[in-house]
């Protein structure tokens, strides 16, 4: 489908031929589109991405699950116990924003990654095993699911916008996002009232 809108509306390109890599006039297509989107407004949405309604749907009754829960259970999986992989619960007001309070709560997770991976042994930074709440079992399948998805989504954007670049398909994959570091967080806005 070609970019839609004007008058303020963003275009919305359906990526979805992106991904038969044998469906070489449905990559021109959305490259060109691509392409026209970002000379125009650049800005765009896509649809045809792969990440299953039914996933998102999913994934946000578990996330209203967890933050449902007591602190005290929250807290097994606090970020304090996920180091420097960077994973884990944080309570409401736990992140800072120009130096004041957060008025969120909110769950890290990352690519998930074995203790001897060689990222995890050399102590990298965000890399490393998420946390998982027992409570909540489906969360983890859920949120791998999710991630693996948008991935997927990423890397395959990426091919057109390589294209319409006139550059070759895996460009972007073989010079920079082979093996990306990747957080995937969850956060919950408590109501607030003020005085």
């Amino acid at each position: 489908m070609p970019p839609s809108g004007s008058g303020g509306s963003l275009p919305v390109i359906d990526m979805a031929s992106l991904y038969d890599r044998s469906d070489e006039r449905g990559h021109q297509r959305v490259a060109a589109h691509i392409e026209e989107a970002c000379r125009s407004t650049g800005f765009f949405y896509i649809r045809g991405h792969g990440v299953r309604r039914e996933t998102l749907a999913a994934l946000e009754v578990a996330s209203h699950r967890f933050f449902s829960l007591p602190e005290a259970e929250k807290n097994r999986i606090s970020m304090t116990h996920g180091g420097r992989a960077w994973r884990g619960y944080f309570p409401l007001g736990g992140e800072l924003t120009s130096g004041e309070p957060d008025q969120k709560e909110g769950l890290y997770f990352g690519i998930e990654l074995a203790a001897d991976h060689p990222r995890v042994k050399a102590g990298i930074p965000l890399h490393g095993p998420n946390l998982w709440p027992e409570s909540i079992p489906e969360l983890r399948s859920l949120v791998l699911e999710y991630m693996t998805a948008t991935m997927r989504a990423a890397q395959t954007l990426l091919r057109g916008i390589a294209l319409s670049l006139d550059l070759n398909p895996d460009y972007f994959i073989e010079a920079y996002t082979r093996e990306p570091t990747v957080l995937f967080r969850i956060f919950h806005y408590p109501s607030t009232t003020k005085s």
